[in-house]
């Protein structure tokens, strides 16, 4: 079992910023990649941004050059930095970790409860 703890979320005016954080723990044998989505009101899921154990990273159109994905493979833990923020980016905002399992060694995939970013003024 792999348990994931997101922090960060809340209210911030147009043009703000915002850092998530989102650390994993639990029968991890090793991380391959590690993501944020978003879902607003009415609407599927998206993908936010990734990182993956190399660090290469894939952004969404809509974020790129406001956003910055991050990870601390010392402590499991996955970061995005949101600046410039627009009501737009108002959604719950999902960890997602794509890992394998210490005991199994199968890949699984895990997400996280969800934190909500509101984007008013």
């Amino acid at each position: 079992q792999v348990q994931l703890v997101e922090s960060g979320g809340g209210l911030v005016q147009p043009g703000g910023s915002l850092r998530l954080s989102c650390a994993a723990s639990g029968s991890i044998f090793w991380i391959n990649v590690m993501g944020w989505y978003r879902q607003a009101p009415g609407k599927q899921r998206e993908l936010v941004a990734t990182v993956t154990s190399g660090d290469n990273t894939n952004y969404a159109d809509s974020v790129k050059g406001r956003f910055t994905i991050s990870r601390d493979n010392a402590k499991n833990t996955v970061y995005l930095q949101m600046n410039s923020l627009k009501p737009e980016d108002t959604a719950v905002y999902y960890c997602n970790v794509r890992y394998t399992d210490t005991a199994s060694r199968r890949y699984l995939e895990v997400w996280g409860q969800g934190t909500l970013v509101t984007v008013s003024s």
